[in-house]
């Protein structure tokens, strides 16, 4: 098989070009995306990136270790397992992860009817985070996803703390004094999360505990796309900051 040229290799020494040397390839930042929130397994990395075979994840997680982006290593026992992680410099990627995602919110091509897979759709909720209002107590809500694309699928867990102080959702242990639990599939949250859909009633979503503490954390992550409308509107005022 035939290399790809670089960009450099035309006298081109952009770092933007660079990059996309880097991380340019086919399938090459989905896979970024997907380890974001933390290492896997090759299996579950591709069993949440449908449509990729063997194969070509191979190719791409080796093109990534070789750029310095993945590195692969096995986790102590008794998991004793072969998993793929960033780097320090991989983990940085989530800035352009998020600027992307805010940018393409824009199309109006996006597919707002596609499912996402569960880690994806909480790096959208932090694309997209913002803190609570002045005054606000500080929450944290439980949130469990199972992904909905395909049966039989483990839950996820994740922890959010909503407050003035800023909106964080990442995967850590839960601790029993959260103020609500969230169980979902990926496709009831995202209609919440992505297009405002109401959370009264809504299916495939239960609430156990102080359901303000949920609201709270739906206002602070929501991205809300009017029908007909081309230009989502953002719940959150902060700017991406500019590219050195």
């Amino acid at each position: 098989m035939a290399t790809r040229r670089t960009y450099g290799s035309y006298n081109d020494g952009c770092a933007s070009a660079h990059a996309l040397d880097l991380i340019g390839e086919r399938w090459a930042l989905i896979v970024v995306r997907e380890l974001l929130l933390g290492p896997k397994r090759f299996v579950d990395i591709q069993r949440d990136i449908p449509g990729i075979g063997p194969g070509t994840l191979s190719r791409r997680l080796q093109d990534l270790e070789e750029s310095g982006i993945v590195v692969r290593r096995t986790l102590p026992r008794p998991a004793d397992v072969t998993v793929y992680d960033l780097t320090e410099w991989g983990y940085d990627l989530e800035a352009v992860n998020t600027a992307l995602s805010r940018w393409a919110v824009r199309s109006p091509r996006l597919p707002l009817e596609a499912d996402m897979s569960p880690d994806t759709l909480v790096l959208a909720m932090r694309a997209h985070a913002s803190p609570a209002p002045a005054g606000e107590p500080v929450r944290r809500v439980a949130l469990t996803l199972t992904d909905s694309r395909a049966a039989g699928q483990e839950p996820v867990e994740y922890l959010a703390t909503v407050g003035p102080g800023g909106t964080t959702v990442s995967k850590e242990p839960i601790p029993d004094d959260v103020d609500a639990r969230v169980e979902a599939t990926t496709l009831a949250w995202k209609a919440l999360v992505i297009g405002g859909a109401p959370i009264e009633g809504a299916e495939a979503v239960a609430i156990i505990g102080d359901s303000t503490a949920v609201r709270a954390l739906l206002d602070a992550t929501q991205l809300v796309i009017s029908p007909g409308d081309s230009t989502p509107s953002i719940t959150s005022a902060a700017p991406c900051p500019p590219c050195p």
